[in-house]
């Protein structure tokens, strides 16, 4: 590793070059659970796109494999490091370059956190509308590769629907641009979607150019109280049918709602078996939630309460971003699913869950973005009891198992990373999978961008240097 170092050096600051293994091995996973990590050979802080391509250009030199890395809040093992890696870590790449209301977009580099962009925006009279739960840690880069969401999906959709041109270093060190400024654009093939959620497999995102939107009247919400599971979802299928747009629409299983009352002391009704929040940014949004908590009294609702001001809506929105901690708190690790599902088989999915929950003998919690389908089963588990750590992974495989049997996919916003790449399998299937091989071979013909993660099965051992691989013989190990 002498040689990879000392190159590395060439092209970077010596502060932007660690190699002490106590430090490195900071940077060695990201949040999930079942996923192997290994060690890296050196981390890399580059802070210019050409020192990104420095990095890069010296990976392919010495075919050392690089794992690309944000703020590892990530649920996948995307970011999770291999033997040997360079660790390419892009947080100090955090500038916010350009806001233009005119155009209302907003340029910035790969490591700008969401939430500070959220605001440096807001001064401007505008909104960049996806917000994932750490949204105060999470960045930007991250974010794209893993094509995340957010509460506000339901009426705002994900990241890929704001990502209008991007900055790529390639694997070779290339540098590409893709996609455009302008309000619209059909020019080729869409390459900027390609990197979108390709988790680094692709290319490494140096600059992104966002669309924003104008800033919302503020939001209220409104809690229901649920007797039942599918009470709440048969409420949720009616506001979808009658056209109505919340800016929010999450629900809160009876096990979250405790686990948050524990860690919060919020006062959440705790004899609810279901607990459903709505939230609207109209311009007159009590007159919605006041339709909206006649839909949810129609389907069950013992109780359903809008709050009375802005203040009282942001504390309900805070117990549910409070949902994964308190989950946490339960059992010394979780394992976080990620399984989106039609909306008009959400009851099933969420039966389905206690009922694998009960059959493994663990506690697993659930929060939904209802309005979309999207669930999060919380698989609380001891992994210091090997009995335990291996029902919870089996009632994580029967959660997946589900959520396709219902015709969903089994990641709506998390990714595949290291967690999922036998299940995109199934999903998906062999035409589709040689395909996306040989999109992988195009990009990165030696295997070095995040090997092992997604559908690349990692390095070729065949090659030399100066060798690429052939992608008409698809990826390495066939």
């Amino acid at each position: 590793m002498g040689d990879l170092i000392d190159q590395l050096r060439t092209g970077l600051p010596a502060e932007a070059v660690l190699t002490d293994p106590d430090v490195t091995a900071s940077y060695a996973a990201d949040m999930a659970s079942f996923c192997e990590r290994g060690a890296p050979a050196v981390v890399v802080l580059p802070r210019t796109v050409e020192q990104v391509r420095h990095v890069m250009r010296t990976a392919t030199a010495l075919r050392v494999p690089v794992v690309p890395q944000g703020a590892r809040t990530g649920l996948s093992g995307a970011a999770n490091a291999i033997d040997g890696c360079v660790v390419l870590s892009l947080v100090k790449m955090d500038r916010v370059l350009e806001i233009d209301p005119v155009e209302r977009i907003a340029v910035v580099e790969p490591g700008v956190v969401n939430a500070v962009l959220s605001r440096a925006v807001a001064e401007h009279g505008l909104y960049y509308p996806p917000d994932p739960s750490s949204w105060e840690q999470c960045t930007i880069g991250g974010n794209i590769g893993t094509a995340s969401g957010g509460l506000c999906c339901v009426k705002y959709g994900v990241t890929a629907e704001y990502v209008l041109g991007l900055d790529v270093v390639l694997a070779d060190g290339r540098l590409l641009t893709t996609g455009r400024r302008t309000a619209k654009g059909v020019a080729g093939y869409d390459l900027t979607r390609l990197f979108v959620g390709s988790e680094g497999s692709l290319g490494i995102v140096v600059r992104a150019v966002l669309a924003l939107k104008p800033a919302p009247p503020a939001q209220l919400a409104l809690a229901a109280e649920f007797p039942s599971v599918a009470a709440a979802c048969e409420a949720v299928r009616s506001i979808m049918a009658r056209g109505h747009a919340p800016s929010l629409l999450e629900l809160m299983d009876a096990t979250t709602v405790r686990a948050v009352n524990s860690l919060t002391h919020m006062g959440l009704p705790e004899t609810t078996e279901a607990l459903l929040l709505a939230a609207f940014d109209t311009p007159a949004p009590a007159a919605d939630l006041a339709a909206v908590a006649e839909l949810c009294r129609a389907a069950g609702a013992t109780e359903a309460v809008p709050a009375e001001d802005a203040a009282e809506s942001e504390l309900l929105l805070q117990a549910r971003r409070m949902s994964l901690p308190a989950l946490e708190r339960l059992r010394p690790a979780t394992m976080i699913d990620d399984v989106c599902v039609p909306r008009s088989r959400l009851a099933e999915m969420l039966d389905g869950t206690a009922a694998i929950a009960r059959e493994h003998g663990l506690t697993i919690g659930v929060v939904a973005h209802a309005g979309d389908g999207n669930t999060h089963p919380v698989v609380c588990f001891d992994p210091a009891d090997p009995d335990e750590t291996r029902r919870a992974r089996d009632s994580f495989d029967a959660i997946m198992a589900l959520g396709l049997e219902l015709g969903g996919t089994i990641t709506g916003e998390h990714g595949v990373g290291l967690l999922k790449k036998d299940w995109l399998v199934r999903e998906a299937g062999p035409v589709a999978m040689e395909l996306q091989r040989g999109i992988k071979a195009v990009f990165d013909p030696l295997g070095l961008l995040n090997p092992g993660k997604v559908l690349d099965p990692g390095l070729d051992p065949d090659l030399g240097p100066g060798e690429v691989r052939d992608p008409a013989a698809g990826g390495a190990g066939e």
